[in-house]
């Protein structure tokens, strides 16, 4: 096993470009590596990520693990394993929260359709992580929706957890946006959390969002949250907006076009930008993962871009050596 990473670590440092991200995962036969969630912890960059099934050794979807000292070269280190019946069809899409020194991971079970749930794991390592007893802690409610939640991203926001997910209609057809609130007492079992609204937070209405809004990424910054998303189904072609709120409920989109949209043609991501997440370091820099392809969804890189605030509202910085006209 370590050395099918140390494989798959050799072609990223290859692949790289210069002030440029571009990490992969190619333990599982395909360069494919989804749904990125970054954290800092025991002074190292920690990122959780989606891999593929492998026809033969892994029936479904699982987590790979990566570490880094810089945000740019990332050396994979492990996989988070399935484990028991209720993840036995895969687990995937995970969001990450340090608290109270631990890493804490919200993620889904996959291939169970309107049953897939939102599951909470701890690790004191970052590595090696124990299971809550009360999983799945979340699944939508309401005839709103059709019971599944994915895509979870939590934040602390006036003193509670706020825990962020997708859902779909009752048809299974529209995906959309709802929200779960817990008290912040480091338990996250299941009786804590509380859903807290009665339709879509934030639902497709742009034309470039199509049938679909998912991955919240949320930031609490200014006593409000801003929900980068992921509008539009994969490669259909799916691009990052952002929307804001004062309560981390009821939520206003903060402009008409993707913050951070797909590629040009020819471009490593010209199929999709897509399935943000945001992440804050130390020194108050602010960093959108997010996932592409040129492929139609044949193989799948994880890079960032940073983010400045001006007046209150976000933008994407020009990379080192680069101007924005």
């Amino acid at each position: 096993m370590r050395e099918i990473y140390l494989a798959a670590d050799q072609e990223n440092r290859e692949r790289k470009t210069v002030n440029q991200m571009r990490y992969t995962d190619s333990s599982r036969g395909k360069n494919m590596a989804k749904d990125p969630a970054v954290v800092r912890f025991r002074g190292k960059y920690l990122m959780y990520y989606s891999i593929p099934p492998q026809p033969g050794f892994h029936v479904g979807w699982g987590i790979g693990i990566a570490a880094s000292e810089d945000l740019e070269n990332w050396e994979k280190i492990a996989d988070l394993e399935e484990s028991g019946a209720l993840e036995e069809s895969g687990i995937c899409a995970p969001g990450a929260l340090v608290y109270d020194g631990k890493v804490h991971l919200f993620y889904q079970t996959y291939g169970r359709f309107e049953k897939d749930a939102i599951c909470h794991a701890w690790s004191e390592d970052g590595i090696h992580f124990t299971r809550n007893a009360t999983n799945p802690i979340v699944r939508a409610q309401g005839t709103w929706n059709n019971g599944r939640a994915i895509d979870a991203d939590v934040c602390i926001f006036h003193g509670e957890l706020y825990l962020y997910f997708a859902t779909r209609d009752p048809q299974g057809q529209i995906q959309m946006q709802g929200v779960s609130r817990a008290p912040l007492d480091g338990r996250f079992e299941r009786e804590s959390w509380h859903q807290c609204c009665t339709e879509a937070i934030l639902k497709p209405e742009l034309l470039w969002e199509q049938e679909c809004i998912e991955a919240a990424a949320t930031l609490v910054r200014n006593e409000k949250v801003y929900m980068f998303y992921a509008g539009a189904y994969n490669n259909c072609p799916q691009q990052i907006g952002v929307a804001v709120s004062e309560d981390g409920i009821h939520f206003q989109r903060m402009q008409k076009e993707p913050i951070v949209k797909n590629g040009e043609p020819g471009s490593w991501n010209c199929s999709e930008s897509g399935h943000p997440y945001v992440f804050e370091d130390e020194d108050e820099r602010v960093y959108l993962f997010y996932q592409g392809n040129n492929d139609n969804g044949e193989s799948w890189y994880l890079s960032k871009v940073e983010i400045g605030f001006d007046g209150g509202k976000p933008y994407v910085k020009p990379a080192e050596g680069e101007c924005f006209l």
